[in-house]
C-alpha cells in the first residue's frame, strides 16, 4: 500500500475507526476494571512514550475519579524511530522509580504484534517487578502477536490496517487527534 504523503491527505483518505465517545466510554470500563485489580496497592503507573501520552493521561484521571492512587513514571522505547516497521529495541529513556517488589502497570496507545511491549515487560521483571500487567487503548485484530503477549486491559479492537490518532501517529504526525482512524485498503 502507498501511503499517503501527509497528515492532511491520510485524513481525506482514512475512516473514523473510533470517536473521541466511543474512545472515552472505552476508558472509563477500563479503569474501573483496573481499580478492581489494584485495590490496596499504588502501582507504577508507566506510560510508553510517546504513544501512550494522550490515552494514560485519560486512563490515570479515570483511575483516580474511582479513588485508586498511582506512582507515575515513564519509559521511552521505540522500534520505529520514524519508519512505518520496527528494528531493535531502542531506549530513550528508562523509568527512574525502583520496580524490586512493586507492581507495575505499562500504559501503551495499542497491542500490534506486542514486540516492543514483550520487550519492556521483560525489563520491568528482571527489575524484580512482582507483577506487570500491560493497559492499551487498542489492540489490533490479527493473529501475528508475539507468542504470550495480551494486553490485560484492552479498550478497543481496531482493524489490521495502517491507524492513527488518540496518540498512534501517521508520519510522527497526528498523535493529538481526538478519534482513531484507519487508512483505507
Amino acid at each position: 500500500m502507498k501511503l499517503p504523503h501527509d497528515l492532511p491527505e491520510a485524513l481525506a483518505t482514512a475512516d473514523v475507526i473510533h470517536d473521541r465517545q466511543v474512545i472515552e466510554q472505552a476508558i472509563a470500563r477500563m479503569a474501573a476494571r483496573i481499580r478492581n485489580d489494584f485495590a490496596g496497592s499504588v502501582p507504577v503507573y508507566l506510560t510508553v512514550m510517546h504513544g501512550g501520552l494522550p490515552f494514560a493521561g485519560q486512563l490515570a484521571l479515570e483511575i483516580g475519579a474511582l479513588g485508586l492512587d498511582l506512582e507515575f513514571d515513564y519509559l521511552h522505547a521505540t522500534r520505529y524511530r520514524g519508519a512505518t516497521s520496527g528494528g531493535a529495541l531502542h531506549w530513550k529513556h528508562r523509568p527512574a522509580t525502583p520496580l524490586r517488589g512493586r507492581r507495575v502497570l505499562l500504559v501503551d496507545d495499542i497491542v500490534d504484534e506486542g514486540h516492543t511491549l514483550a520487550e519492556v515487560r521483560a525489563w520491568c521483571r528482571q527489575q524484580g517487578a512482582s507483577d506487570v500487567r500491560i493497559a492499551a487503548l487498542a489492540v489490533k485484530q490479527h493473529d501475528r502477536c508475539v507468542a504470550g503477549l495480551h494486553a490485560d486491559y484492552a479498550g478497543l479492537v481496531v482493524p489490521d490496517r495502517y491507524v492513527f490518532g488518540y496518540g498512534m501517529d501517521f508520519k510522527e504526525q497526528g498523535r493529538n487527534l481526538p478519534a482513531i482512524y484507519a487508512l483505507k485498503e
